[in-house]
């Protein structure tokens, strides 16, 4: 006798097993928590095997066979993508979803705008956006969770093909009334004993202070976050200097202080933007388009790239 299961039965599964919670998976999916459980009853009744061990106080953990069943379940919603960008291929069609990473530092300046202006473009495509560190990127393009992504050219490892954008110089980040803030331009050595606030990223860490290396000298590292909008804030509020790629929308902290951004001359090389993916892979009509997209705006739409500072390089 078949089983009688959908896609979306299957989507809603994974999702409740990514996140251990029904509520949770309901949030991310936008639809009904008694939708997802009614779906996971559906699914365990089905193949006759249950999927979680359901605890009131920690949710919903996977049993080893949910475990495994998970795996596979990936795999086949995978590959029903694939079908999905096959009969795009055979039809001349471009759609399907195509699962997009983004480093974390700049996913909010330059993803939803070049997303959106994809997605119009292309309607029957869709852009499944995952916001990640340099890490992450590189894990998830080598297990196929993702397709391609947007981020810097550090470490790129052999397996991975990066075609790069725009190059991005780097600027000290100082508060308004910092010593350093009257001047026009940074060399590394002014900045000799002056506390830092590091933005502590897998491979981003080691780009900024490689800056301090070829100058003979270690940075007075006091502060560090993984998050850019905290490094703003910390720099404003006088907790130190610190150095980005990235030019955000004006030269405001979170907080509503003033920042200056200060060029940073000499020796230090700069990030280039580009588009990850991997090696001899060959691309789907929906990934060329996307990567044609990405070039289009970046070199073509002046008024798309004003809006984003730091990407006229």
């Amino acid at each position: 006798m078949p089983f009688r299961f959908t896609l979306r039965q299957l989507e809603y599964f994974v999702a409740v097993g990514k996140t251990g919670s029904i509520a949770a998976a309901s949030e991310r999916l936008n639809v009904s928590s008694p939708t997802i459980s009614a779906s996971i009853a559906q699914l365990e009744t089905e193949f006759g095997l249950t999927l979680f061990i359901r605890e009131h106080a920690k949710g919903l953990t996977l049993t080893k066979g949910g475990e495994r069943f998970l795996q596979r379940t990936e795999v086949i919603l995978k590959d029903a993508e694939n079908l999905s960008d096959l009969a795009g291929e055979i039809t001349g069609n471009i759609q399907g979803t195509l699962s997009v990473g983004c480093l974390v530092t700049f996913a909010q300046i330059v993803l939803p705008s070049l997303r959106r202006k994809f997605e119009d473009a292309q309607p029957n495509a869709r852009i499944e956006q995952h916001e990640l560190n340099q890490a992450e990127i590189f894990s998830q393009l080598r297990r196929g969770e993702l397709d391609i992504a947007l981020t810097y050219d550090l470490d790129i490892p052999p397996e991975l093909e990066f075609s790069p954008l725009v190059s991005l110089p780097p600027y000290v980040v100082v508060s308004e009334d910092h010593p350093l803030a009257k001047f026009e331009e940074i060399t590394v050595d002014a900045l000799r004993g002056e506390p830092m606030v590091l933005l502590d990223l897998p491979h981003s860490s080691e780009y900024f202070l490689s800056f301090f290396h070829d100058s003979g000298f270690k940075p007075n590292v006091t502060e560090r976050t993984r998050d850019m909008s905290i490094m703003r804030s910390l720099v404003a509020n006088g907790f130190g200097f610190s150095i980005a790629n990235i030019l955000p929308l004006n030269n405001q902290s979170p907080d509503g202080k003033v920042l200056r951004f200060i060029p940073l001359p000499g020796t230090a090389r700069p990030m280039q933007i580009g588009l990850l993916r991997v090696r001899n892979e060959i691309p789907t009509k929906t990934m060329t388009a996307f990567i044609d997209h990405c070039r289009e705006v970046i070199d073509h739409d002046k008024d798309a790239v004003e809006k984003i500072p730091g990407l006229t390089g």
